[in-house]
């Protein structure tokens, strides 16, 4: 970490114990305020938000502003030209940050009728991007930065009518991010974690074991966002390869997915010894705490990570084990990276039935073997599933699971991590 960085994250985490210490230390007159402004005449909520009419300009001009690439590109320009200072929150590089926000507008736009579960979503982002040291004066730079842009990408056919919905759009998910970094203010930005163990398993592979210098809490099937002090503004999701233990060690699978990046850092250049960051934990492909149903697990490459966590969660539980089948995709042989594991759960545990699918294949049908294995070997209508890997695999899949044959796994019923953007 540069001096810079520090000391801009330290007078943040300052900052935010200074608020949670205020609100620690009078709830009472806070609760005395708000009654005062009831007694008083405060005025009445606002209407809810109306995703779908906002939904309605926005796709009726898209054509205006997609591709988002120039959209995106006017609008950092604009926000680094009037705010520079801003650049320091970016890391150098800023393609991956370029697609990432392309894929959130993308996702803001498709589910804009659905007010709720953005809401959800973006709360949840708000309480991650307090690792970035993001503020609310830095929402609204970026939505005037925003406006800008869109000017200049639409032209002479933009109005005011279409600017306003993609402002009220993003006041909606920023209002959604403000509260879910609000709550957040009793949990550190980001966890410090020293490395205890990296192992190479391949040319492009490491195993990284890592303990926080705090509590990290989480649950198995999760994921976190990491950063290493060689990028120290660049962040990576990987999901949580172990569920919680005694000892508080975590454990990563890291695949080498290109040069310059987090992946080559973790790979090729950490070591024990090194400390890196943690941004909290998120995601929901976790299990009940009371399952009703035999479980159908699915896992390709390093997808491996997420469902090793679920079987050892699953297997730690002391009531009766519900049964668990789980597939094991990789291309080649020698792609096959932590065979020990599920060959040891499967010795230990006889409600596991492991499947190894092997020889799935670069290009267009790549989990085509895995597909089919997982189709062929019985219904799952009743099963709860989960599936992890790269979004080629899960996306494809998760439609054959929940489309049929009749009778079809309901979608409610089947759990993966978000598609977009996601880092195995």
């Amino acid at each position: 970490m540069n001096p810079v960085n520090d000391s801009y994250h330290s007078l943040l985490a300052r900052h935010d114990a200074m608020r949670l210490r205020r609100q620690l230390l009078s709830p009472g007159a806070r609760q005395a305020a708000e009654g005062a402004g009831e007694r008083a005449g405060s005025p009445p909520p606002e209407r809810p938000y109306d995703g779908a009419a906002d939904q309605r300009v926005i796709v009726d001009h898209l054509e205006l502003v997609t591709p988002f690439g120039d959209l995106i590109g006017h609008l950092y320009d604009a926000m680094f030209a009037h705010w520079p200072y801003l650049r320091r929150l970016f890391p150098d590089s800023m393609e991956f940050q370029r697609r990432h926000l392309e894929g959130i507008f993308w996702y803001l736009i498709e589910n804009l009728h659905d007010p709720d579960e953005v809401a959800s979503v973006f709360t949840r982002l708000g309480r991650d991007h307090r690792k970035l040291g993001v503020r609310p004066a830095h929402y609204r730079a970026f939505e005037a930065a925003l406006c800008e842009a869109l000017r200049r990408t639409a032209g002479p056919r933009w109005n005011e009518a279409m600017e306003q919905a993609w402002v009220r759009m993003l006041r909606f998910a920023v209002a959604a991010m403000v509260r879910g970094a609000e709550a957040a203010l009793g949990e550190p930005p980001a966890w410090q974690a020293t490395v205890t163990g990296h192992e190479l398993r391949r040319p492009d592979l490491a195993v990284l074991r890592v303990r926080p210098h705090e509590p990290y809490p989480y649950r198995a099937g999760q994921f976190a966002a990491v950063a290493s002090p060689l990028l120290p503004q660049a962040w990576r999701q990987y999901s949580l390869a172990c569920a919680p233990r005694p000892d508080g060690e975590l454990e990563f699978h890291v695949r080498l997915t290109g040069r310059g990046g987090v992946s080559e850092a973790l790979v090729a250049r950490t070591r024990p010894g090194d400390t890196l960051r943690l941004g909290p934990a998120s995601g929901t492909m976790t299990l009940d705490d009371d399952l009703a149903h035999d479980l159908l697990l699915v896992a390709s490459g390093t997808g491996w990570a997420a469902a090793k966590a679920l079987l050892q969660d699953l297997a730690a539980r002391r009531s009766t084990h519900r049964a668990a089948h789980l597939f094991l995709g990789v291309r080649h042989p020698s792609a096959l990276y932590d065979t020990e594991a599920p060959d040891e759960l499967r010795r230990r545990y006889p409600w596991l039935k492991v499947t190894q699918v092997i020889g799935e294949g670069p290009g267009p049908g790549e989990h085509h073997a895995l597909a089919e294995a997982v189709a062929g070997h019985g219904r799952w209508a009743r099963h709860l599933a989960y599936v992890s890997g790269p979004p080629s695999m899960v996306g494809p899949l998760v439609a054959r699971l929940t489309a049929g044959p009749s009778p079809a796994l309901p979608a409610a019923r089947v759990r993966h991590d978000p598609l977009p953007d996601r880092a195995q």
